[in-house]
């Protein structure tokens, strides 16, 4: 059992899991009634279809070449774990539960909320699906940093706020802005230090359009704007300045960007598992923001 959950890359789910968490807090900061349960719903719903992507994903990389003996990441398939069908199961049957609880939840929607609420949740349910079946080809023609920023920033934050409340609320899109960062530099990391293992295997990502000079500057803008951009929320008065707490991650981002900034003296092995660090970078911002949203209530 351990193997299989390994296998569904579970250090990745903060980038879709807080967007959620965001999501919440904000709605209940803003003195909306929120549905609780439904809350607790979306949040595993959108983890069951993230852990069915991730595996679906593992297996469009194996069978296309982009993971092989010396390339970093799970190497369940690689290494002869579990064979590419047992993944395309394994995969499937995540993505049956989540399709399955999307579906009750669009009943619910409809008893609760009505009609209109239900059909613009299945829309969006419909478009995350697709999307992570699509992801592989879309990444491989280097649209893979649009695709993760619109699955686990713009579509889940949308979709949250009309599950908790019954309304979309739009205001809640300026906090996608940071946190869709730091989701795409999750990828993005990994991307920059798997151009040459990718170029190989014939794909194209979108890192290996910037180069790796470029890219760890981008990777760099992806996790310390995010800062700046809240700050910028709070100048303007669009948000409190009980944000200031998410300022307590940005040495973890200052180090981050460090780390691939100096990427010609460590190497790639000095930055190998960044994609993993920037996964608790992303839970580490993202429940202090959600915190800070809360006390602004409290307060």
């Amino acid at each position: 059992m351990k193997e299989w959950v390994v296998a569904t890359r579970p250090w990745s789910f903060p980038a879709s899991s807080m967007p959620v968490v965001v999501t919440i807090a904000w709605t209940w900061a803003q003195g909306i009634s929120v549905n609780w349960w439904f809350a607790l719903w979306a949040l595993i719903n959108i983890i069951f279809v993230h852990a069915a992507g991730n595996v679906w994903s593992d297996i469009a990389d194996y069978r296309s070449g982009v993971d092989a003996d010396d390339t970093f990441g799970v190497r369940s398939l690689v290494d002869g774990q579990f064979t590419a069908a047992e993944f395309q199961r394994l995969s499937l049957s995540i993505n049956a539960l989540a399709i399955v609880g999307g579906l009750a939840l669009v009943v619910l929607l409809w008893l609760t909320y009505g009609l209109a609420c239900a059909y613009i949740f299945l829309c969006i349910g419909v478009t995350g699906i697709l999307l992570s079946f699509c992801y592989p080809r879309l990444k491989y023609k280097a649209l893979g940093d649009l695709t993760i920023a619109l699955c686990y920033a713009l579509l889940p934050m949308i979709g949250t706020s009309l599950i908790v409340s019954g309304s979309v609320h739009w205001q809640v899109l300026w906090l996608a802005v940071p946190v869709g960062l730091i989701t795409v530099a999750i990828l993005h990391a990994n991307n920059v230090r798997d151009i040459e293992t990718d170029q190989r295997a014939g794909i194209t990502t979108f890192a290996m359009l910037t180069g790796r000079g470029l890219g760890a500057k981008l990777y760099a803008f992806e996790v310390l704007f995010p800062f700046l951009w809240l700050f910028g929320l709070m100048a303007f008065r669009i948000e409190t300045w009980w944000l200031l707490i998410a300022f307590t991650a940005l040495p973890a981002a200052f180090k981050n960007a460090r780390t691939i900034l100096d990427y010609e003296q460590g190497g790639k092995e000095a930055y190998a598992n960044l994609d993993e660090r920037t996964a608790k970078l992303q839970l580490m911002f993202s429940l202090l923001l959600a915190l800070a949203l809360v006390i602004s209530r409290i307060c």
